[in-house]
């Protein structure tokens, strides 16, 4: 039934999974699992530009996916919540299960999204 499948919690899931969805917030997000990291050092860890890393943290701050604070003459960037690396850790075990039919599945093609 449409109306089930387009309720406010799944529309809400759905935003959620659309920030996890695009490679370089995913990069990002998988990056400061480490920890606390500036711009410069997310950077170093994902071959992102600036302009790009800062752009799709932008996006991340504003879903509440990550947090910052200014230390200093730096601004640290930080998993708002554990629980987004327990996600990204369940997501790779799952894939040691589902790897090949999610590579061969023609209508999960990666691409990059705006925010």
């Amino acid at each position: 039934m449409l109306t089930q499948t387009r309720s406010a919690p799944i529309v809400l899931q759905a935003k959620l999974f659309r920030g996890f969805s695009d490679l370089s917030r995913l990069s990002l997000l998988s990056a400061l699992r480490t920890g606390p990291l500036t711009v410069s050092e997310l950077i170093e860890h994902t071959g992102l530009t600036q302009s790009n890393t800062s752009n799709h943290l932008r996006c991340l701050l504003d879903c509440n996916l990550v947090t910052c604070e200014q230390q200093g003459r730096y601004v640290r960037y930080a998993l708002a919540d554990p629980r987004i690396a327990e996600l990204l850790a369940l997501s790779e075990e799952l894939l040691k299960e589902v790897t090949h039919g999610v590579s061969a599945c023609p209508r999960y093609a990666a691409q990059e999204e705006d925010c």
